[in-house]
């Protein structure tokens, strides 16, 4: 069983080939892939997370499509003053999936 710990979106996610992650928005290259900088990688009982040995692993994904978070609605509330606010936010996400662990 392979799977690697890769760094995405000021986050880390496990991976394996086939899964599917949804993170904050990254550009594909010209071809519709990304690769990914690994961070910890498990193959059987061999585990690496030595700097060195890692810049040689590539984790590439493909990307399936671009979308939007759930909206988040921030509101601000003062008593006595009559101050209110409202604002919301949607995050920009990508659904990728992994291809390759090399």
């Amino acid at each position: 069983m392979v799977y690697a710990v890769v760094r995405a979106g000021g986050r880390q996610e496990k991976v394996e080939v086939g899964t599917i992650v949804v993170l904050d928005r990254i550009q594909a290259d010209k071809d519709g892939n990304v690769e990914l900088a690994p961070v910890l990688l498990v193959d059987g009982d061999k585990i690496t997370h030595d700097a060195q040995a890692l810049a040689k692993v590539k984790v590439v994904a493909e990307v399936l499509n671009d979308l939007r978070g759930p909206k988040i609605v921030i509101q601000k509330f003062k008593n006595k003053t009559g101050y209110k606010k409202r604002q919301g936010h949607r995050q920009e996400q990508t659904r990728i999936k992994i291809t390759s662990i090399n």
